[in-house]
């Protein structure tokens, strides 16, 4: 039987390999918070340094910094790495501010909202 020796730290499914690095966190809840991963449990709960949300509607998103956040691991869905040698996001997508975002979200909440009663009444509509 071997052991995995330091070169085979990547392949551990541990977060040590994340310590130090910046990562992209997925939540339950759809939110999907940026920052340095310093410090993690057994349960998955962690610490990101520096993180932010990123929101993102449509070609539209914005970072709202979050500072020093503590993740409970039962809310985890995900945890990557993020490649810093690569764009995080495409060229198309424009920054704005947070009220901007928050209205664009409004926007898209409410549309939804109303695509949703539509259905509902072309539903009770149907005879088949």
């Amino acid at each position: 039987m071997s052991w995995a020796g330091p070169e085979d730290i990547y392949l551990s499914t541990s977060l040590a390999s994340y310590l130090d690095k910046k990562i992209l966190v997925l939540l339950r809840d759809g939110r999907k918070l940026l920052g340095t991963l310093r410090s993690f449990d057994q349960f998955a709960n962690a610490v990101l340094e520096g993180s932010c949300e990123r929101v993102i509607v449509g070609d539209l998103y914005c970072d709202i910094p979050l500072g020093l956040y503590v993740i409970r691991g039962e809310n985890v869905v995900l945890i990557g790495e993020m490649d810093m040698d690569i764009e995080e996001l495409p060229p198309h997508m424009t920054r704005v501010s947070s009220v901007e975002i928050r209205s664009a979200q409004k926007a898209e909440r409410e549309a939804s909202d109303l695509k949703g009663t539509m259905k509902r009444r072309m539903d009770f509509l149907d005879m088949d």
